[in-house]
């Protein structure tokens, strides 16, 4: 599989973007269970960090994000500019997390 550089920044050292080919990204929508929001009720009540919804947090991150790269490598880019996550509420319960930046070739 093809590996690209992905940064947050808006340049590569090194490198000169010669083609912006577009956006790339990819999402997934998470939706809770009632047995994490049980657990997560009695966590609210004594405080500390709720490790379902961070596991969750953390799978949603790494599949948009691998999505998203999938997305680059499909328009043929070696590198994704400015890369971002952004979240947004789908319905009561279920939520996207969206991963998503510039997709460029590089000389």
């Amino acid at each position: 599989m093809k590996e690209i550089i992905v940064t947050t920044g808006e340049e590569i050292p090194g490198k000169k973007v010669v083609k912006i080919l577009g956006v790339a990204r990819g999402n997934t929508v998470r939706a809770r269970n009632v047995g994490r929001d049980i657990a997560a009720g009695f966590k609210n009540l004594i405080g500390g960090e709720i490790k379902t919804y961070t596991e969750m947090a953390n799978q949603s991150r790494d599949e948009s994000y691998n999505r998203m790269v999938n997305d680059a490598i499909e328009m043929g880019a070696d590198a994704i500019l400015g890369m971002r996550f952004m979240t947004s509420t789908i319905m009561t319960g279920a939520s996207e997390m969206l991963a998503f930046g510039t997709a460029v070739k590089l000389k």
